[in-house]
């Protein structure tokens, strides 16, 4: 009879965790749609955490990760999802790795992860990412090669955002490719070409105007030829 009363009493025991345990879980669900119909972003993350803690799902790991990184906030960003290369994670992972890694000016870390996503869907917007970090890594070749891929595959229709200037602004990819051209340029030799980096750079203004960056490197350019 001990034994029976001892076994419905974890019975019991169980099942009113169980029921707790689902409670709180269903708590939690309902505070995350609610946060969401807020915009309450702060709300979204404590929800989703709450929910990892109490059933871990990869999907909203990954949310997570995301939430944090669109908040500028990138080293929680990758101590969510770590910063390990890992060709089971999903594109949005790697998106996050390779983003979050790059604004914390881990450069290399950050190519091993736009390589990954490149690998995945080859396309002229990281090809943009994979040069200009090569450049900075005085990769010149690697470099040569995304843009030369990025150039054939970019439409006039696509834009790269830069924010160098006192208000966010946007130029043709194309127009961002040439730019880079110009830089490679520049850095193959510092003294015999930057008459021809001018000129390329000319080019990238042409077809953007509006192109802060190009300018700003244009003016440096023609102030280095004039201190000669």
């Amino acid at each position: 009879m001990k034994h029976f009363l001892f076994l419905l009493l974890i019975f019991v025991t169980n099942s009113t965790f169980s029921q707790s345990e689902k409670s709180v879980l269903n708590h939690y669900n309902e505070y995350y749609k609610q946060m969401k119909t807020q915009g309450d972003i702060q709300g979204v993350i404590n929800a989703l955490t709450h929910l990892n803690i109490l059933s871990p799902n990869q999907a909203r790991v990954d949310t997570l990760a995301v939430l944090y990184m669109n908040d500028g906030r990138h080293v929680q960003a990758l101590n969510t999802i770590g910063i390990e290369r890992n060709e089971n994670d999903s594109d949005m992972a790697v998106e996050v790795k390779a983003i979050s890694l790059k604004a914390l000016n881990q450069i290399e870390r950050s190519v091993e992860h736009y390589e990954e996503l490149f690998k995945r869907n080859p396309n002229a917007l990281i090809a943009y990412e994979l040069a200009d970090l090569k450049i900075q890594l005085d990769d010149l070749l690697g470099a040569t090669k995304h843009i030369t891929f990025g150039i054939a595959n970019t439409r006039s229709d696509i834009m790269r955002s830069y924010y160098d200037s006192q208000s966010q602004y946007q130029v043709p990819l194309q127009a961002a490719f040439i730019y880079l051209k110009g830089l490679i340029h520049f850095k193959e030799n510092k003294t015999l070409n930057i008459e021809t980096a001018i000129e390329i750079m000319d080019k990238a203004l042409d077809i953007a105007p509006n192109f802060n960056l190009a300018q700003i490197s244009k003016d440096a350019l023609i102030s280095k030829k004039a201190n000669k």
